[in-house]
Protein backbone atom coordinates (compact mmCIF):
# COMPACT_ATOMS: atom_id res chain seq x y z
CA UNK A 1 0.00 0.00 0.00
CA UNK A 2 1.02 3.40 -0.91
CA UNK A 3 0.66 6.13 1.72
CA UNK A 4 0.35 9.74 0.75
CA UNK A 5 2.85 12.23 2.36
CA UNK A 6 0.56 14.36 5.13
CA UNK A 7 0.68 18.37 4.92
CA UNK A 8 2.97 18.28 7.87
CA UNK A 9 5.10 15.79 6.44
CA UNK A 10 5.50 17.42 3.14
CA UNK A 11 6.43 20.56 5.14
CA UNK A 12 8.90 19.29 7.43
CA UNK A 13 11.18 17.56 3.91
CA UNK A 14 10.69 20.82 2.38
CA UNK A 15 12.22 22.57 5.61
CA UNK A 16 15.19 20.38 5.19
CA UNK A 17 15.75 20.80 2.25
CA UNK A 18 15.55 24.08 2.10
CA UNK A 19 18.27 24.34 5.28
CA UNK A 20 20.30 22.17 3.40
CA UNK A 21 20.32 23.85 0.81
CA UNK A 22 21.08 27.27 2.91
CA UNK A 23 24.08 25.78 4.23
CA UNK A 24 25.78 24.53 0.86
CA UNK A 25 24.90 28.07 -0.31
CA UNK A 26 26.50 29.37 2.60
CA UNK A 27 29.97 27.00 2.01
CA UNK A 28 30.06 27.75 -0.88
CA UNK A 29 30.13 31.67 -0.77
CA UNK A 30 32.82 31.09 1.98
CA UNK A 31 34.86 28.67 0.22
CA UNK A 32 35.15 31.60 -2.99
CA UNK A 33 35.69 34.14 -0.50
CA UNK A 34 38.10 32.36 1.55
CA UNK A 35 40.47 31.76 -1.87
CA UNK A 36 39.78 35.32 -3.49
CA UNK A 37 40.19 37.55 -0.51
CA UNK A 38 42.32 34.97 1.98
CA UNK A 39 40.90 33.36 5.14
CA UNK A 40 41.90 35.95 7.77
CA UNK A 41 40.78 38.90 5.53
CA UNK A 42 37.20 37.27 4.91
CA UNK A 43 34.51 38.35 7.75
CA UNK A 44 31.33 36.70 8.39
CA UNK A 45 29.35 39.50 7.84
CA UNK A 46 30.63 39.11 3.96
CA UNK A 47 29.92 35.40 3.54
CA UNK A 48 26.54 36.27 4.82
CA UNK A 49 25.80 38.98 2.84
CA UNK A 50 27.21 37.26 -0.72
CA UNK A 51 24.56 34.54 0.38
CA UNK A 52 21.73 36.72 0.96
CA UNK A 53 21.10 36.30 4.43
CA UNK A 54 22.00 37.92 7.69
CA UNK A 55 25.04 37.20 9.66
CA UNK A 56 22.39 35.90 12.65
CA UNK A 57 21.05 33.21 10.15
CA UNK A 58 25.39 32.31 9.20
CA UNK A 59 25.48 31.23 12.87
CA UNK A 60 22.46 29.19 12.84
CA UNK A 61 24.46 26.68 10.94
CA UNK A 62 27.81 27.77 11.58
CA UNK A 63 29.22 28.76 14.93
CA UNK A 64 32.36 30.16 13.40
CA UNK A 65 33.71 30.86 10.26
CA UNK A 66 36.05 28.06 10.53
CA UNK A 67 33.43 25.65 10.56
CA UNK A 68 32.37 26.61 7.47
CA UNK A 69 35.69 26.32 5.81
CA UNK A 70 36.04 22.67 7.24
CA UNK A 71 33.05 20.53 7.61
CA UNK A 72 31.75 18.60 5.55
CA UNK A 73 28.50 15.83 5.46
CA UNK A 74 30.46 13.00 4.80
CA UNK A 75 30.80 10.90 7.95
CA UNK A 76 27.45 9.45 7.48
CA UNK A 77 28.32 8.55 4.49
CA UNK A 78 30.97 6.78 5.39
CA UNK A 79 30.28 4.80 8.35
CA UNK A 80 27.43 3.40 6.53
CA UNK A 81 29.41 2.22 3.38
CA UNK A 82 31.49 0.70 6.51
CA UNK A 83 28.41 -1.05 7.57
CA UNK A 84 27.50 -2.28 4.26
CA UNK A 85 30.14 -3.83 3.35
CA UNK A 86 30.52 -7.77 4.06
CA UNK A 87 31.52 -8.26 7.54
CA UNK A 88 33.87 -11.21 6.69
CA UNK A 89 36.11 -8.87 5.31
CA UNK A 90 39.12 -8.24 6.55
CA UNK A 91 38.49 -4.42 8.67
CA UNK A 92 41.85 -2.65 6.06
CA UNK A 93 39.94 -3.94 2.87
CA UNK A 94 36.07 -3.20 4.22
CA UNK A 95 37.57 0.40 5.40
CA UNK A 96 39.24 0.54 2.19
CA UNK A 97 36.23 -0.37 0.69
CA UNK A 98 33.71 2.14 1.97
CA UNK A 99 36.45 5.29 1.90
CA UNK A 100 36.83 4.77 -1.66
CA UNK A 101 33.26 4.54 -2.36
CA UNK A 102 32.40 7.58 -0.43
CA UNK A 103 35.19 10.14 -1.80
CA UNK A 104 34.29 8.20 -5.31
CA UNK A 105 30.72 9.91 -4.86
CA UNK A 106 32.32 12.87 -2.89
CA UNK A 107 34.82 13.21 -5.99
CA UNK A 108 32.24 12.73 -8.57
CA UNK A 109 29.88 15.15 -7.76
CA UNK A 110 32.19 17.74 -5.94
CA UNK A 111 35.05 17.36 -7.29
CA UNK A 112 36.48 21.27 -7.34
CA UNK A 113 34.48 21.97 -4.15
CA UNK A 114 36.77 18.75 -2.52
CA UNK A 115 40.04 20.06 -3.71
CA UNK A 116 39.67 23.76 -2.83
CA UNK A 117 38.45 22.74 0.49
CA UNK A 118 41.70 20.71 0.80
CA UNK A 119 43.99 23.14 -0.59
CA UNK A 120 42.41 25.78 1.39
CA UNK A 121 43.36 23.35 4.53
CA UNK A 122 46.77 23.15 3.23
CA UNK A 123 47.86 27.07 3.49
CA UNK A 124 45.69 27.73 6.03
CA UNK A 125 47.15 26.92 10.12
CA UNK A 126 44.28 28.26 11.91
CA UNK A 127 42.17 24.98 9.81
CA UNK A 128 44.55 22.24 10.45
CA UNK A 129 43.66 21.85 13.92
CA UNK A 130 39.67 21.44 12.79
CA UNK A 131 41.03 19.04 10.08
CA UNK A 132 42.41 16.55 12.50
CA UNK A 133 39.06 17.07 15.06
CA UNK A 134 37.26 16.42 11.86
CA UNK A 135 38.99 13.14 11.57
CA UNK A 136 38.95 12.22 15.24
CA UNK A 137 35.37 12.38 14.83
CA UNK A 138 34.99 10.21 11.66
CA UNK A 139 37.38 7.53 13.48
CA UNK A 140 35.16 7.29 16.14
CA UNK A 141 32.14 6.89 14.36
CA UNK A 142 33.60 3.99 12.25
CA UNK A 143 35.03 2.67 15.38
CA UNK A 144 31.49 2.64 16.88
CA UNK A 145 29.86 0.85 13.24
CA UNK A 146 32.42 -1.98 13.73
CA UNK A 147 32.21 -2.35 17.53
CA UNK A 148 27.94 -2.61 17.26
CA UNK A 149 28.51 -6.06 14.90
CA UNK A 150 28.72 -9.13 16.49
CA UNK A 151 31.05 -11.18 14.34
CA UNK A 152 33.65 -8.51 13.93
CA UNK A 153 36.69 -8.94 16.65
CA UNK A 154 36.39 -7.20 19.63
CA UNK A 155 40.13 -6.59 20.34
CA UNK A 156 39.62 -2.30 20.82
CA UNK A 157 43.07 -1.72 20.17
CA UNK A 158 43.24 -3.72 17.35
CA UNK A 159 39.88 -1.96 15.76
CA UNK A 160 40.92 1.57 16.89
CA UNK A 161 44.58 0.95 15.46
CA UNK A 162 43.59 -0.22 12.10
CA UNK A 163 40.85 2.14 11.20
CA UNK A 164 43.07 5.36 12.66
CA UNK A 165 45.74 3.73 10.05
CA UNK A 166 43.18 3.05 7.30
CA UNK A 167 42.78 7.44 7.64
CA UNK A 168 45.72 8.21 7.52
CA UNK A 169 46.68 6.46 4.46
CA UNK A 170 43.20 8.05 2.98
CA UNK A 171 44.45 11.53 4.31
CA UNK A 172 47.49 11.27 2.83
CA UNK A 173 45.81 10.35 -0.87
CA UNK A 174 44.19 12.80 -0.47
CA UNK A 175 46.65 15.71 0.02
CA UNK A 176 48.67 14.05 -2.48
CA UNK A 177 46.02 14.32 -5.06
CA UNK A 178 45.40 17.86 -4.13
CA UNK A 179 49.47 18.90 -4.57
CA UNK A 180 48.84 17.63 -8.28
CA UNK A 181 45.19 16.59 -8.91
CA UNK A 182 46.55 16.90 -13.09
CA UNK A 183 48.68 13.98 -12.96
CA UNK A 184 46.23 11.38 -10.86
CA UNK A 185 42.59 10.80 -10.18
CA UNK A 186 41.82 10.60 -6.54
CA UNK A 187 40.15 7.12 -6.32
CA UNK A 188 43.58 5.90 -8.08
CA UNK A 189 45.50 7.18 -5.54
CA UNK A 190 43.45 6.10 -2.56
CA UNK A 191 44.09 2.19 -3.80
CA UNK A 192 47.54 3.01 -4.40
CA UNK A 193 47.68 3.99 -0.58
CA UNK A 194 46.34 1.16 0.73
CA UNK A 195 47.62 -1.41 -1.48
CA UNK A 196 51.13 0.00 0.40
CA UNK A 197 48.96 -0.25 3.92
CA UNK A 198 47.93 -3.83 3.33
CA UNK A 199 51.47 -4.72 1.29
CA UNK A 200 52.97 -3.23 4.88
CA UNK A 201 51.08 -5.11 7.69
CA UNK A 202 52.21 -8.59 8.70
CA UNK A 203 50.84 -11.72 7.16
CA UNK A 204 48.47 -13.94 9.56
Amino acid sequence: MILAMTGSEKKSDWRERKKAATRRTLQSHAMRLFLEKGYEATKVEEIAAAAGVSTMTFFRYFPTKEHAAAEDDYDFLITQLVEDCSAGEPLVRRIHAALRGGLAQVYAADRQALLDRTRLVLMTPALQGRMWQNQAITQQHIVQALARESDTEKDPLRIKALVAASLAVATTAILEWAAAPAEAELPDLIDQAFAALEGAQPQP
